[in-house]
């Protein structure tokens, strides 16, 4: 069972994983076994909990201690940190949009070659280094039809914060993994992987060689992935050049084009196993 543990030291060294972490802190790749993430409101860490993430323990205002009773019965025994809301505020910095935030163990990755054993369609997110967006391809993927995410190594972490919350929990519904490990590994030896696996490859990119989104040769590919590049830049002309299809998404009245969130939701629709 929880144990409840009402807060009356801000310093408590037990609160440096809500409050006084970095990202990149929590992570801890030098000591993996002990590297963590941050789930925020009671739907997402749910989801996590579903998919087998296991909690550490949980920051919630005093209010949401009785409806989360459930969510804490299935967390067993594990601390939950407790305050008001404008304490907890003070605490992280920000007010709690669900009012609950749960510490969570990261789990060892699986392969590439696992995430990508029987899927059909993927979504490969080239250095996308904005977690709102990370989290929304996410989003999307599970939604539309995707089977799984891969990420660059220059990617942003799918398990940051925002990503998470943005995601609506989804990074633990759909399987995912990093494409490589150092920037060297992308593009020229991820896409060879990929050639590997059996996946044609559609740079989602503005080029006059680009066909539409909706070109029948696209759609009968049996194994598929779309392959998404940063807010601004886009994808490299390396990364494009080796691609077996470069695509865009057409546009109307001047508009050159969409936030990557939203052109992949599209292509996601459009490039789907019907």
């Amino acid at each position: 069972m929880a144990r409840i543990v009402e807060l009356t030291d801000l310093s408590d060294p037990r609160l440096d994983v809500y409050a006084r972490l970095t990202e990149h802190q929590l992570k801890s790749r030098r000591h993996p076994e002990k590297a963590l993430f941050i789930a925020e409101s009671a739907k997402v860490i749910s989801h996590a909990l579903d998919a087998g993430y296991v909690p550490v323990s949980l920051l919630m205002e005093e209010r949401q201690l009785v409806p989360s009773a459930p969510l804490l019965e299935r967390c067993g025994d594990v601390e939950v940190y407790t305050a008001r809301r404008e304490v907890l505020a003070s605490l992280t910095g920000y007010e709690l949009t669900r009012g609950i935030l749960c510490a969570m163990r990261r789990p060892a990755l699986p392969t590439v070659e696992e995430v990508c054993g029987h899927a059909r369609r993927l979504a490969v997110l080239e250095g996308i280094v904005d977690p709102t967006n990370v989290g929304a391809i996410f989003r999307s993927a599970a939604a539309l039809g995707m089977d799984a995410v891969l990420c660059t190594p220059t990617c942003c972490d799918p398990l940051h914060r925002r990503s998470v919350r943005v995601s609506m929990g989804t990074v633990f519904q759909i399987p995912w993994t990093f494409l490589g490990e150092t920037s060297g590994d992308w593009p020229g030896p991820g896409l060879e992987r990929l050639r590997a696996l059996g996946f044609r490859t559609a740079a989602m990119a503005l080029t006059d060689r680009s066909a539409p989104v909706d070109h029948p040769a696209l759609a009968q590919s049996d194994r598929l992935a779309i392959v998404l590049g940063t807010e601004g830049d886009g994808l490299s002309p390396a990364t494009v050049a080796g691609c077996d299809h470069t695509v865009k998404i057409p546009m109307s009245h001047g508009v050159d084009s969409l936030n990557v969130g939203a052109a992949a939701a599209v292509a996601f629709w459009e490039l789907r196993i019907r």
